[in-house]
């Protein structure tokens, strides 16, 4: 399997939920996840100490990330309306990124990026933000092993 991946919440609300998808990220095989603003105050939620095997980056704004971006690596955002996750290609270099858990991603985040894949539901399309980062990771893990 080629290529890699890192996943990040922007205007992430609460700390357990990076925990969450932090260990879910190790679970995975991410290579690194990130926060984008000065919401949420860091605390251990993170039972298996998952920070001392991918990293957690920190930005304060969209643009910073943006800037620090890998070469050739697709921003790939995860917000309702997107491509339906069943039928997405995942690109073999990408970064996920995941919208707050009150307000989703801004139309004008969304605009910047390469592709927007949404999760179905059988009632409402609205997932925890740790819950559906861990399900584009799983559906990118699942895909690219077979």
């Amino acid at each position: 399997m080629s290529g890699y991946f890192g996943i990040g919440i922007y205007q992430v609300k609460t700390a357990p939920n990076v925990g969450v998808l932090w260990r879910g990220a190790y679970q995975l095989g991410a290579s690194f996840i990130f926060t984008i603003g000065p919401r949420y105050k860091p605390e251990a939620s993170d039972v298996h100490k998952t920070w001392r095997q991918i990293p957690l980056f920190r930005y304060d704004t969209f643009d910073q990330m943006v800037a620090a971006a890998a070469y050739n690596c697709l921003l790939v955002g995860v917000e309702m309306g997107g491509e339906p996750l069943p039928a997405f290609e995942h690109p073999d270099r990408a970064v996920y990124l995941l919208g707050a858990e009150d307000s989703g991603l801004p139309k004008r985040v969304l605009e910047r990026c390469h592709a927007v894949v949404s999760i179905p539901a059988a009632r409402r399309a609205s997932y925890n933000v740790a819950q559906a980062g861990t399900i584009v990771m799983y559906d990118r893990f699942v895909k690219r092993e077979t």
